[in-house]
């Protein structure tokens, strides 16, 4: 299952009054939506007994990590591509230090968040 990618959205051009995009509604992604992402991955990965993917708002290492203690199992990179490819390595390898340091697996992180409520 994937959680949650875009949350619709809406702009109006204050002087036109019109909607800015051509067919009126968008969808909201990136950083402002990951709040939101996060609590979607941590309740559905809490409840399902099939993996989660985590989508929205993730560019750093640092929202991979929160995303896969929310529960998800793998994520979703999509906004954060415009500083380029690189982004990828930057969290692969983030991420694989993160773990080292901790001493711990991605099983481990995953689902870290709603283990430790219970």
């Amino acid at each position: 299952m994937v959680a949650i990618n875009t949350l619709k959205a809406m702009a109006i051009d204050i002087e036109t009054g019109y909607p800015i995009l051509g067919n009126r509604f968008g969808g909201l992604s990136g950083p402002a939506i990951k709040p939101v992402a996060v609590r979607s991955v941590y309740d559905l990965a809490s409840q399902l007994e099939i993996p989660v993917i985590g989508v929205g708002g993730i560019s750093s290492w640092e929202d991979a990590v929160e995303m896969i203690m929310a529960g998800a199992k793998a994520v979703q990179v999509g906004t954060a591509l415009q500083e380029g490819y690189g982004i990828f390595e930057k969290i692969a390898l983030g991420l694989q230090n993160y773990l080292e340091r901790k001493s711990m697996t991605l099983e481990d992180l995953c689902g870290l968040a709603w283990r430790r409520q219970h």
